[in-house]
Parts: C-alpha cells; structure tokens; sequence
C-alpha cells in the first residue's frame, strides 16, 4: 500500500512544524487579531475609532536570490527578515501602518530545524514592523525544489487614513530628498552580486575582503533595514510629501515612481557614505556606474522628498530615532532622465 510519506509528502512532520512554530508566530499578535494559529484564514479587526476613512494598503514580494546564499550558508534564521521587510516597507511609501503578514514557504521536503529558523526570522521582522503574523502556507512539494532549498514569499496589509495618504502629488521644483541609509544589498542585485563574486572572483563565503567589516558571506546576509517605526514616528513631526523603498532598480527606477511628470530627481552622488560592499561588486566585476545605481540601492534604502525648509528638521528627526540620515538630493524640472546623478557632496 503506498502512502504519501513515500511519494515525499510527511503529514506529521507538517503537524509537529506548526506546532513547533505556534509560540513563535503568537508573539507577534497585535490586539487586533482574531482567533489564532491553524485557522482557515487569519481574522484581524481595525483598530477601532482610529480612522475616519481608513484605506487599506497591500503588498507582496519575495527576497530573490539572496536564498541561495542562505542555503550556501547554512543559515536561515535572517532571511525571514528580509521577506517582511520588502513587503511592509513597500506599504509603509504609503503612509501605511503595517498591520498584518502572511507568508508562503515551499520546499521540496520539509526540514523541521530549517523551517523553524525560517519561521524566527518572520517572526523577528514583524516585531520590528509592529505587525502581526496571522497566516501563512507550508508546502512540501517533492521533486519541485533541489535538496534543502526553499522558496518564500510574503503579503503583508497595512491601514492610512484617506487624507493623509502620501502619493507624491504635492512634490515640486525645489524640494529635497533625504536618504534614509541601508545595511547594504538588502534582497536585490544578488543575481549580478553572486554571479561577479562567486562565480567570476572565485570568492569563497569565508573571505574577508578589505573594506567590508565582516566575512563575505555574513555580509551579504545582512538583513533588510525595516524602516516602518522611524519612518511612522517622521510622518508625526515633518511634513513628508513622498517616499520610495529602493529596491531592485535602485534610485533610477524607483524615484520616479513617486514624481509627478513635472519633475525629476538630481542625486549627489559624494553626499552619502557607499557601503564597502557596493565597491567589491563594482571593482571585481569592473560593472558601470550607472549599472550600479540601476540594481542596487548604493546604500540609500528609503528615499524621503519634503520640502527644502524642512530638510534638516527631517535629518535631525531621523537621526534621533536612529537611523542615518543624509541630504542626497534635489528635485527639478523635468528633464530627459527621470534621475540625474552629478559627482558632488553637496544636495
């Protein structure tokens, strides 16, 4: 008689995972949510008497190929991190509290240890969000993955209020933009990353390179900044008028996501500190400015555009919450790049 457990699928070690996992996830939970692990469906009331005319805001992502240096690795227990904070920080450009996540781990055979240190990763982002894990969906799928790789993705849901909406509409010639720093890659460029460092240098995880603080492979595994208390905390003493998350296609693709088509975004490039590892990409591959600055965020991972007279109001505000905060740029009229890059230290 065949079983599932011989076709790849093992039932009771899905059980003892969700066991396992249950304290992890509760941890999380916000007096909003309703019920509790194993349900059909996660429940979360709004806060009630909060908002007037609450609009609800969405988002989902993964982490890209940034796994594979979590399974080169070993190590699994940051990359949950990185899956909340390209969800919740993508909310967050809205003006957005993050409210709820859920995730999507597929594999092809579930290991307990691995999915449970996948699970403290999610669980440790969404306490930084401030938001709570009120799902997910654990796949065992054989034959559809490699031995002990996995796939994740992650949705998360967050609540404005309608007339505080940031949408960019307001932004103007004159405004400035201050950057928000990152811890390094984050989840993007790691296809170019891997492919000029692993498979061109012939680095190895353990390298320690000079201009990085620690080995290579540690390096790269440097969780995502999650941006969402200081950026929420900002929004209550500073005027903002619009945020970008760069993410894959850096300052170039996404700063005009946020710009009215009167306007475009000029960057100076020497107003920031670039994190080592940005230099050990571009040096080993020999890989253009401007590739750079169009896959990787360059160590700017939160771009903010208020209005100049509130400029250092908003770096000082940052500064005090912790983050690292620098004038990196001006809006202008527009011109034929939607983002222009001059060498010069000065915004």
């Amino acid at each position: 008689m065949t079983t599932y457990k011989q076709a790849g699928v093992d039932i009771n070690a899905g059980n003892e995972f969700v066991r396992r996992i249950r304290p992890l996830v509760r941890s999380t939970f916000r007096p909003e949510v309703l019920g509790d692990v194993g349900g059909f469906g996660g429940l979360f009331g709004l806060p009630p008497g909060r908002f007037k005319e609450p609009v609800l805001v969405s988002g989902t992502d993964g982490v890209g190929t940034k796994l594979k240096v979590a399974w080169m690795m070993n190590r699994h227990d940051t990359i949950g991190i990185d899956l909340v904070a390209m969800c919740v920080n993508d909310v967050l450009v809205c003006g957005a509290e993050p409210l709820f996540f859920l995730d999507y781990f597929a594999t092809g055979k579930l290991s307990l240890p691995v999915g449970e240190a996948v699970v403290t990763g999610l669980t440790e982002g969404c306490k930084q969000a401030g938001c709570a894990l009120i799902g997910g969906e654990t796949a065992e799928m054989p034959s559809c993955y490699a031995e002990g790789e996995y796939d994740l993705a992650g949705f998360a849901v967050g609540v404005v209020e309608r007339a505080t909406l940031i949408d960019g509409r307001d932004i103007v010639p004159g405004d400035m933009i201050v950057g928000l720093a990152s811890t390094g890659l984050h989840s993007n460029g790691y296809s170019l990353a891997r492919r000029v460092l692993f498979e061109e240098a012939k680095l190895d995880m353990g390298a320690k390179v000079g201009g990085l603080e620690s080995p290579l492979g540690e390096t790269l595994l440097t969780p995502t900044r999650i941006y969402v208390k200081s950026v929420l905390a900002l929004l209550k003493e500073v005027p903002i008028k619009g945020l970008a998350h760069i993410t894959g296609g850096g300052l170039t693709e996404n700063l005009p996501r946020i710009l009215p088509e009167s306007c475009t975004a000029r960057i100076a490039v020497a107003s920031w500190p670039i994190p080592g590892i940005f230099d050990l990409v571009q040096q080993t591959g020999r890989v253009g400015d401007d590739e750079m600055y169009r896959v990787f965020n360059m160590g700017i991972g939160m771009a903010i555009v208020v209005a100049a007279k509130d400029a250092d109001r908003l770096v000082a505000s940052a500064t005090k919450l912790g983050e690292r905060a620098f004038r990196i740029g001006q809006i202008v009229n527009a011109g034929e790049q939607r983002v222009s890059y001059v060498k010069s230290s000065a915004a």
